[in-house]
């Protein structure tokens, strides 16, 4: 989770929004990413979809079963369906939607484990992890004059 913060941090300083994103496999470090939105005018550029996209190509495959990915905060509704397709085992979060909702993003409010358990979904969903430090991302952006879309 250590290196998903380091990665909404490398995003927060490219005057993007407070989300980070790892996708490992065992012990190896597939791919990270941050959200980019703002960078590519992408709506869909979260953290999770940019690290799903960059595991994707590192393993040469969209089957990441085996792999988990760790975000700071609790996929949204779009990307808990991108963890869903690519197959991912699981999924380790920290600070939660109703976080990211208080800092002014337009979240739906429906939790990924709800997604999960109502669509059938096998991924392992772990809430909670580093949720306190996930959480600060939001004041640091603010502090940085950050908007949220």
């Amino acid at each position: 989770m250590q290196q998903a913060i380091e990665q909404a941090r490398a995003g927060l300083a490219r005057g993007q929004s407070p989300f980070g994103a790892v996708i490992v496999r065992g012990d190896e470090l597939l791919a990270a990413g941050h959200n980019e939105v703002w960078l590519r005018a992408d709506p869909t550029a979260h953290a999770e979809v940019v690290a799903i996209q960059r595991a994707a190509q590192a393993a040469g495959s969209i089957n990441l079963s085996g792999s988990a990915i760790y975000t700071t905060c609790e996929p949204c509704p779009m990307c808990a369906a991108a963890i869903h397709w690519a197959r991912l085992d699981a999924v380790f979060c920290g600070a939660t939607i109703a976080d990211a909702a208080a800092a002014g993003f337009r979240e739906l409010s429906l939790s990924a484990a709800e997604l999960y358990s109502r669509g059938g979904s096998q991924v392992r969903l772990t809430a909670g992890l580093l949720a306190a430090e996930c959480a600060a991302l939001f004041d640091e952006w603010r502090r940085a004059g950050g908007r949220a879309y």
